[in-house]
């Protein structure tokens, strides 16, 4: 009899083990799974703004490419004054052309994704970015010419953009946490974009050779994608089991659901109007941000120069791109410590910026390029603040029904700021290099 009571006392313990290893196993399957798509999202957010810094970190030695005898590519080390009078170092052409060459496809996309280009399904958009990747860095590395380089700015602008409203359309079936891990990958590939081109440039690899070792770049976005993140649990799935085998699932598994659920794609015109208009006290303030900080980044950078230093006019242009893709990083990736709700606070902070640089180009009382060192990075904190609270806010007032739509939609905020201010930078540099 005490047998038996013992035998029975431990098919119960026994059984009472499997439930709790049962109750826990979709948890710990739940929490891989959040950290797998974190992961992924900011591998993501790395690896899609990647060629889109690489090509503004090196827009000024793009614009004095030149081809030596022997077919050797190099970076003429001679400044080419657009007047020979003017008391600013200029280019013959504008960083703002680089700029414009490197957004304007973007904002075409974004322009359009909302009336189509979300019934594609992700898979194939995710290959096209990464493909349009390679080919902007093998283009730019091998080029003849400055136009065939602006050619190869114009592929990394579109794998960025498209990039950017799919992923972040992807993040409205995620967990809202993916966004601030998503901003802080595309704050992460700002600085090591620029930090990278800007440390193998100085250390002595030209900027041909330093272009082409970048091109794991693009094979860490596709694997990131495909292997990395779980695919989307279903939007009205049959079951727990069902839910759990989803999370389970990467991309790339046969055994995965679909991984575009249809949402977006059945919003009226009536609605997608309504959400637009509820989204415009995000997307001014964005747009605002935006213009000023790329204003400064592709139009006065490059007339900002100091002679009395030992860094050459090329080399001060990098180091402003890095100092403020770092402000950038920093910024993106704070919002667990810092959640701004007031957007149009950072829009105004940042106009600020823009008078203040403009006014020392214009009357260079500024005495050290140390100053603008760190007003660089004050700036790059400002637009990485701006991006991240935007975006987060949106995904906190939305729909979820909405939410898709509303991302895609908002994403043009930035693109449409950057492309205002390549338009504006053209002609100033063109008026200011023609002072004496």
């Amino acid at each position: 009899m005490a047998c038996c009571a013992g035998s029975w006392r431990r098919l119960s313990d026994s059984e009472g083990e499997e439930s709790t290893r049962k109750r826990r196993s979709p948890l710990l399957d739940q929490h891989g799974a959040f950290w797998r798509n974190a992961l992924g999202f900011w591998l993501l957010g790395l690896c899609n703004n990647f060629s889109y810094v690489v090509m503004l970190s090196a827009a000024h030695d793009i614009l004095r490419h030149q081809r030596a005898p022997g077919n050797q590519s190099h970076v003429d080390p001679t400044p080419v004054p657009h007047n020979g009078s003017s008391r600013f170092d200029c280019n013959s052409v504008s960083t703002a052309a680089v700029l414009l060459a490197d957004i304007l496809p973007t904002l075409l996309i974004k322009l359009l994704a909302p009336f189509g280009l979300h019934l594609l399904p992700y898979s194939p958009r995710v290959l096209v970015s990464g493909i349009s990747a390679a080919g902007s860095f093998i283009l730019v590395a091998f080029s003849h010419s400055v136009e065939t380089s602006l050619c190869g700015v114009v592929l990394a602008s579109i794998s960025s953009g498209l990039g950017e409203i799919t992923f972040l359309s992807l993040t409205s079936f995620y967990p809202r946490a993916v966004i601030s891990w998503w901003s802080s990958g595309t704050g992460g590939a700002g600085l090591l974009g620029a930090l990278s081109y800007l440390g193998l440039t100085q250390a002595g690899l030209s900027p041909q050779h330093t272009l082409l070792s970048m091109l794991g770049i693009p094979a860490l976005l596709l694997a990131s994608y495909f292997f990395s993140l779980t695919s989307p649990a279903p939007q009205n799935p049959g079951g727990e089991e069902e839910a759990e085998t989803a999370a389970r699932q990467p991309l790339m598994s046969p055994e995965a659901p679909e991984s575009k659920p249809d949402s977006g794609s059945s919003l009226s015109l009536q609605e997608r109007w309504t959400v637009f208009k509820s989204l415009l006290p995000h997307i001014i303030p964005l747009v605002l941000v935006y213009f000023a900080e790329y204003f400064i980044n592709q139009g006065l950078f490059e007339l900002l120069f100091f002679r009395n230093t030992t860094l050459s006019h090329a080399e001060q242009y990098r180091w402003y791109q890095m100092l403020y893709q770092a402000g950038v990083f920093v910024s993106r990736s704070s919002l667990r410590c810092c959640h701004i709700r007031h957007t149009w606070i950072l829009a105004l902070l940042q106009c600020f910026n823009l008078g203040f640089l403009m006014a020392d180009v214009w009357f260079s009382f500024l005495p050290s390029i140390y100053l603008i060192f760190l007003i660089v990075v004050y700036e790059g904190l400002l637009g990485g603040a701006a991006y991240v609270n935007t975006f987060h806010n949106i995904a906190l007032e939305t729909r979820d029904e909405h939410r898709e739509f509303a991302m895609a939609t908002a994403c043009i905020s930035d693109t449409l700021g950057i492309s205002l201010s390549g338009a504006l930078a053209l002609p100033l540099h063109d008026f200011l290099c023609h002072l004496s």
